[in-house]
């Protein structure tokens, strides 16, 4: 299908005041399976340019704190429970500096990562699956136990492998296709729930 910018969900999202048509998937996926609860503290991975950190605030709520990281600087939303950080999601310092700024470990981590692409399949597998395995590795760093995970995936060869690693981290795992998602797209989105912190970590 034709790439289509301003699609229904463009125009919701304009009209709303979201900063990206994407915060239709996460409001699709938190009102199917509740991941963001009142009060909690939430980390967004790839947070530019905020439509996610929006909807994660709303659902917060006054007493929740949501902290952002992007490569890119995210302009401020005006929303005293929100603040991000410029980083990358591979370097443990960045992450580091996140949970500082959160407080504490994160009861929800949020990802909707994808890899800038060449064209080129097998580079952009392996982008893909670079970013699903820092967003992971970010996940046992931030995540308290019991804690939450919505990340961003690919169906690709690596696919099975990265579900593996969710299911040892989770004890359950859900996978699903929001309704925002662009036709002919290969993502989905993964649901990670109770997260099994090591005792020592």
């Amino acid at each position: 299908m034709p790439y289509e910018r301003r699609d229904t969900h463009y125009r919701r999202a304009k009209a709303a005041g979201y900063r990206a048509r994407s915060a239709y998937k996460l409001i699709e996926l938190d009102d199917r399976f509740h991941i963001v609860r009142k009060g909690d503290r939430v980390v967004d991975l790839g947070a530019w340019p905020g439509g996610w950190l929006q909807v994660a605030a709303e659902r917060a709520g006054p007493r929740g704190r949501v902290v952002g990281i992007d490569l890119a600087e995210v302009t401020s939303l005006g929303i005293p429970t929100v603040t991000t950080i410029v980083g990358d999601v591979h370097d443990r310092t960045a992450i580091l500096a996140l949970k500082e700024l959160l407080g504490g470990l994160a009861a929800v981590v949020l990802s909707d990562l994808a890899p800038k692409l060449t064209g080129v399949r097998d580079t952009d597998e392996a982008r893909a699956t670079d970013l699903a395995s820092a967003v992971l590795d970010a996940s046992r760093e931030l995540l308290r136990s019991g804690g939450r995970l919505l990340m961003k995936l690919f169906m690709n060869s690596d696919f099975p492998s990265l579900m593996a690693r969710l299911r040892e981290d989770f004890e359950r795992v859900t996978t699903t296709r929001p309704e925002a998602t662009r036709r002919g797209s290969s993502e989905v989105y993964a649901i990670g729930v109770g997260y099994r912190r090591p005792p020592c970590g």
